[in-house]
């Protein structure tokens, strides 16, 4: 009888002494077909914002915008867009400079929420500020 030998693999992700860190995320939602930010919304990006320590030197600032499917591609595209700008100018007020800010508008594509329910669809009006951290 031949012996069987099994091989154990280990895949470590990267040296145990340094850990990055990781993004950090905040939505926005939005009521269907408004690219309104809310006061109560506003105020908390903005309180999240500043809970951040050195903020402008750790992390790129992304926004990610979606929709809903209604009012067809091109609308989408469009309200994506407007979404995207108006949570910008809320940042742009916070003094995040404009460089530091890329913005993303998927419209009605890629949703991360299905589209056959309301609360899906409510789900996926939102601009997503997603904060990379900076790796030197």
């Amino acid at each position: 009888m031949k012996p069987v030998v099994f091989l154990l693999l280990l895949f470590w992700p990267g040296p145990i002494s340094a850990q990055q860190p990781e993004e950090l995320r905040k939505s926005i939602y939005f009521g269907g077909g408004s690219y309104l930010v809310d006061e109560q919304q506003a105020a908390a990006l903005i309180a999240w914002l500043d809970s951040i320590p050195d903020l402008l030197n750790r992390y790129e600032v992304h926004l990610i915008s979606h929709t809903d499917p209604i009012g067809g591609k091109a609308y989408n595209q469009w309200l994506s867009h407007m979404r995207s700008q108006a949570v910008k100018e809320i940042l742009l007020r916070q003094n995040i400079p404009e460089h530091k800010i890329t913005a993303k508008d998927w419209g009605l594509e890629n949703p991360v929420y299905s589209n056959s329910t309301r609360r899906g669809m409510a789900m996926n009006r939102r601009v997503d500020v997603i904060l990379y951290p900076i790796v030197y």
